[in-house]
């Protein structure tokens, strides 16, 4: 499979996983599949709680805010993503994590804001720098390893004080780039886990092992290791991207962020061309805050393209 597939397939899938998961957020498990039982039979991509159909999230706005910022700046200029997302945090999103607001607009510099907010509240490992990380994954895979997984961190420490933040972002980052370069992230996890702080090395290889269920979570999936072993566990024990999204969603929970963390890794995994016409054909971001810019399909994938050339 060529790059640019498996490129693509990461941005575009982690967005259409946010789309699809939004109107099922908070919502009991199994509930996609009791509306629609059927796989392939169409009418996923339906909309509702205050989403319209093929809308995308925080998650998918904030992942093309990232994308920009590495296009336009040429690189990782950490100062510029922290403007881009107070701006965006200003305009009233339909949607904004509580952590990730509070360090948006609690008028510290760039460089404290979240290490403050981390310091006062003792809480800061949910996965709202998870979910924004397929852009950024893409563009850093070609710079190697160490490059990848150093970004990750950087970009996540803008709004997330807790190290287990930072390193559930680098796990997501590296897997990425594996398959990028055509081997097997599942394959890969022992070696991925060897590459974590010592401090989280335990949390992450219990969630990420062959044989974890995410029943056996002891947190909410809003938190970043539990997200992170969820996405990972449906696309172990599923064969398509399609039933990998379908596993996801049906968790419950933080539904969108599950599953666009699952699109990024089985978008990457199976491809674009993996992705169902009819989960792609609505699919829209808004952008509040930027003159009311909405993207499509066409708009991802010409980013997917331009991520994948960056850093080469």
């Amino acid at each position: 499979m060529e790059r640019i597939q498996r490129a693509a397939g990461a941005v575009v899938g982690s967005a259409v996983g946010d789309a699809l998961g939004g109107p099922f957020e908070f919502g009991p498990q199994e509930a996609f599949s009791a509306r629609f039982p059927v796989p392939g039979a169409g009418g996923e991509m339906c909309g509702g709680g205050g989403w319209d159909p093929g809308e995308a999230t925080d998650d998918t706005q904030m992942a093309v805010l990232v994308a920009e910022s590495l296009l336009e700046r040429g690189g990782l200029d950490l100062p510029d993503i922290f403007a881009r997302f107070q701006r965006w945090a200003a305009s009233e999103p339909k949607d904004i994590g509580l952590q990730t607001e509070d360090v948006l607009t609690n008028g510290m510099p760039w460089d404290l804001a979240a290490a403050i907010h981390f310091q006062v509240n003792q809480r800061a490992a949910g996965n709202g720098s998870l979910m924004r990380a397929s852009t950024s994954a893409v563009h850093f895979a070609s710079a190697g390893q160490e490059a990848t997984m150093d970004a990750a961190r950087r970009i996540a420490a803008l709004t997330h004080g807790d190290r287990a933040a930072w390193e559930g972002t680098a796990i997501f980052h590296e897997l990425i780039r594996l398959t990028l370069e055509d081997t097997d992230p599942l394959t890969a996890l022992p070696d991925v886990l060897d590459l974590v702080h010592p401090d989280h090395r335990t949390r992450y290889a219990t969630v990420l092992a062959p044989d974890w269920h995410p029943d056996q979570a002891t947190e909410f999936n809003g938190a970043v290791w539990p997200c992170l072993g969820s996405a990972v566990w449906a696309l172990r024990t599923t064969a398509s991207f399609e039933d990998a999204i379908r596993a996801a969603i049906d968790l419950g929970g933080d539904t969108d962020t599950v599953a666009a963390v699952t699109g990024g890794l089985a978008g990457a995994y199976y491809g674009l061309d993996a992705i169902p016409a009819r989960w792609t054909q609505t699919l829209h971001v808004p952008l509040p805050g930027f003159n009311g810019r909405v993207l499509g399909l066409a708009d991802l994938l010409h980013f997917a393209r331009r991520l994948e050339e960056g850093s080469r």
